[in-house]
């Protein structure tokens, strides 16, 4: 929990802040915005402090401020006007990175807020595509690099799991108008990345189908017994760390022997893991790239 990145370059700011270096350093001379640290051969070096400081004059930049009006301001006025901003202004942009900002500063009344204000422009389904899923692939950058701890990632992943489950419930009290088919969804043995499997169960509800969520590390034994749920049950799983590359294939074949038996029931199968399995001739596979291309088949 204490392995997160405390020191960047300039060139990680650049990338996280969306700022150019040349544009970092005329606000560090011109206006003494902030106070890298030098190394013995007189490179720049910045602190977690500084970034957070940056992703937050970078909002207010965004926001239509001025550079020389937010460089006279000290750093809790600076954040007094981000929340600001945000209670009158939640753009695409804006809303990512406060919630960006939210995460760095385990800040739930931002995330709170943020969240909020774009409730009153935009539909769950809007918020989650537009917002969120852009969000969950930087926060897969930010980790990638060590620039953040699991503390970090878990704070902003389980907000948005709330999120998820209450637009979920509201579905689940509506009765099931297409009738042909129905989904079971589940991730395999020890995959607890279950964000991607929530949201293709929302959009599964929302286009008017019947579905049980089972959950993360589902043993495939076990699901012979959900084969009465429906007449036409198609099974959904996501793949995104197990099973690992090299027992893929094999649990795809495990997974026909032990649930399918003689029915072939469909397995919808996405992740990033899918481009491991092997070539298969068996109809009921279907491999899907990404949630939008699953979702054209609903």
């Amino acid at each position: 929990m204490n392995n997160i990145q405390q020191t960047f370059s300039i060139k990680d700011l650049e990338n996280l802040c969306g700022v150019k270096a040349h544009t970092i350093r005329i606000w560090e001379k011109r206006y003494n915005l902030l106070s890298p640290d030098r190394t013995e051969t007189n490179i720049r070096t910045y602190n977690l402090k500084s970034l957070q400081k940056l992703l937050n004059v970078t909002y207010l930049v965004n926001s239509g401020y001025k550079i020389s009006r937010i460089s006279k301001l000290n750093e809790e006025e600076i954040n007094e006007y981000v929340r600001s901003i945000v209670s009158d202004n939640s753009t695409k942009n804006q809303a990512i990175n406060s919630f960006k900002i939210s995460m760095l500063n385990y800040d739930l009344e931002l995330f709170l807020g943020t969240y909020e204000q774009l409730e009153k422009k935009r539909n769950f389904r809007q918020i989650f595509i537009d917002v969120f899923i852009p969000l969950l692939k930087e926060i897969g950058l930010l980790w990638q690099t060590d620039t953040i701890n699991p503390s970090h990632e878990h704070f902003i992943t389980n907000l948005i799991k709330q999120k998820l489950l209450l637009n979920i419930e509201k579905l689940q009290y509506s009765n099931p108008t297409k009738k042909d088919r129905a989904f079971i969804l589940f991730l395999p043995e020890n995959e607890i990345h279950e964000l991607g499997l929530l949201y293709v169960n929302y959009e599964i509800l929302l286009h008017g189908y019947k579905a049980i969520y089972l959950g993360p590390s589902i043993p495939l034994d076990s699901l012979p017994n959900m084969l009465s749920f429906h007449e036409n049950t198609v099974f959904v799983s996501y793949f995104t760390i197990r099973p690992e590359k090299d027992h893929i294939s094999k649990y795809v074949e495990d997974f026909n022997s032990t649930v399918c038996n003689d029915r072939m029931n469909e397995l919808w199968m996405l992740g990033k893991q899918i481009m491991h399995i092997s070539e298969s001739s068996a109809s009921n596979h279907r491999y899907f790239n990404s949630i939008s291309s699953l979702l054209s088949e609903l």
